[in-house]
Parts: C-alpha cells; sequence; structure tokens
C-alpha cells in the first residue's frame, strides 16, 4: 500500500509539473501578443505624428 500511495503522489507531482509548465508557456505567448500589439499601436501613433510634420 505505500508504494501506491508513493505512486499516486509522484503522478499528482508529475501532472503539477506538467501544468505548471503550460500555464508557463500560455503567459509568455499572452505576453508576447501583447507586446506585439504595443508595437503595432506604437508605430500607427508614430506614423500619424511623422504624417503631420511633413
Amino acid at each position: 500500500m505505500p508504494h501506491l500511495i508513493h505512486e499516486l503522489v509522484s503522478d499528482r507531482i508529475q501532472t503539477l509539473h506538467k501544468e505548471a509548465a503550460e500555464q508557463r508557456v500560455i503567459l509568455r505567448a499572452q505576453r508576447l501578443h501583447r507586446a506585439r500589439r504595443d508595437v503595432r499601436r506604437a508605430n500607427e501613433r508614430l506614423r500619424k505624428v511623422l504624417s503631420r510634420e511633413f
């Protein structure tokens, strides 16, 4: 019985590690998406300012 409990605990730990890794990937993807959006917005603002100057 202790072996079964140890195995269940190990499986749960592995699952938690896998879920944490997946969450890190999702968070990185969200940050990348946000950064790209911010760059697009900044480029649009810059383009507008430059078009007013000339």
